[in-house]
């Protein structure tokens, strides 16, 4: 058997392999019930978002008080506060809003969300004392999320399609699988390396077809994923973390007994996967393009060129997720400019510790997988054997 029918053959039984794990442990490590409901009959803290009988009506805004002098706080005077029409009631509120909800820009018209709560000697719910819980902002994001969808599909058309149709599917899987999963106690990694695998399988071959050359692409992600899953692990064993970075970390620990440390491990694999089927998927086609273009090229010179073309791609993408970071860090970050502390000494606290191991380990995982992928795809897209020799 040639070399390259050989590589077709171990690459797909390798995937078959791949993708029996991949049921299995969405079988073994399937929720038994509704995590929310199963918090609720508990009785723990994290199973309610508010106390008993508190609800969020919507409502729209009448008038805006100006902001009070000094730091803005509400000081009783009726500054910095919204007058509020409670839908579903002949009812219209004042409520206090903090200074940065004025400098935001909310207007009459606007819609707001309050936070009802009953008083102790409410009569059939009568009485009740409102706040000020959110704004309103479901008609940007739909907007934003309408346009999305319409450049997406007018641009990469029925490629694009099905891209929408996968993001949608890794989002349910997410939601639906890895999430309740984790909550039951489920190992993190396993959980994240199961979900992981199922989302690659669907995701590439919805979007880019059934093909070798997508097979090579998806089996350079699987080994890109469990590198970084690999070398996360080892990470977070080393550095200390807790996995416990903020609120919302401490808020989860009152709901079970969870282990961190694997959570945060589930957390790198996942933030790699989308930049690791980039790169793969480049890669494969990368690899296909040359071989089309020089159907006598010995592998190795196919490998050498789409290696160029990688080295290019791990530059840009590093950079992305380097920028990334900072983007949705920019407030902790101002936080820690401001410290009269040496920067080198602030990389030692929880928050920015697990982000830095979070990047590196990430972007580790993704230069690996770009030599692997190139490999496989250079291995299996063989020259022509009455041509040239490997």
């Amino acid at each position: 058997m040639e070399v390259g029918a050989t590589a077709r053959v171990a690459l797909l039984a390798g995937l078959g392999v791949a993708l029996v794990a991949t049921l299995v442990g969405l079988v073994v490590w399937w929720p038994p019930g509704d995590v929310a409901d199963q918090a609720a009959e508990s009785g723990g803290p994290a199973a309610q978002f508010a106390a008993d009988g508190v609800t969020f009506p919507s409502g729209e805004v009448v008038s805006v008080a100006p902001r009070c002098p000094g730091k803005g706080l509400p000081d009783g005077s009726g500054c910095s506060t919204l007058e509020v029409e409670v839908e579903g009631e002949d009812l219209t509120v004042q409520v206090a809003v903090p200074p940065e909800v004025l400098d935001s820009g909310v207007a009459e018209g606007d819609q707001v969300e309050l936070l009802r709560t009953p008083t102790p000697d409410a009569v059939d719910g009568a009485e009740a004392s409102y706040s000020y819980f959110a704004t309103d902002r479901d008609g940007t994001m739909l907007w934003l999320l309408l346009f999305f969808v319409i450049v997406v599909v007018a641009i990469a058309r029925w490629r694009g399609l099905f891209a929408l149709f996968g993001l949608a599917f890794g989002g349910l899987v997410i939601w639906w699988w890895v999430l309740p999963a984790l909550l039951d106690g489920a190992p993190g990694v396993g959980v994240a390396l199961t979900g992981a695998s199922m989302i690659m399988f669907v995701v590439l071959y919805t979007t880019h077809g059934f093909s070798l050359r997508t097979s090579t692409a998806l089996a350079g992600t699987l080994l890109g994923i469990l590198l970084t899953a690999g070398l996360g692990v080892i990470a977070i064993g080393n550095a200390h973390l807790t996995g416990i970075s903020d609120e919302a970390g401490a808020i989860l620990a009152t709901f079970g007994e969870l282990d961190f440390q694997a959570l945060l491990g589930c957390a790198l694999v996942i933030a790699g996967l989308g930049v690791l089927n980039d790169v793969t998927i480049t890669q494969a086609s990368a690899v296909w393009e040359l071989r089309a273009a020089s159907p006598g090229a010995s592998r190795t010179e196919i490998f050498n060129r789409a290696m160029r073309i990688g080295r290019d791609h791990i530059a840009s993408t590093i950079y992305t997720i380097v920028f990334a970071y900072v983007g949705t860090a920019l407030i902790l970050l101002m936080v820690l400019r401001v410290y009269d502390r040496p920067l080198i000494d602030l990389l030692s606290t929880e928050q920015l510790a697990e982000e830095v191991v979070r990047t590196l380990v990430t972007s580790i995982g993704l230069v690996l997988a770009v030599p692997v992928t190139t490999g496989l795809a250079a291995l299996i897209a063989s020259p022509r054997p009455h041509e040239v020799g490997t």
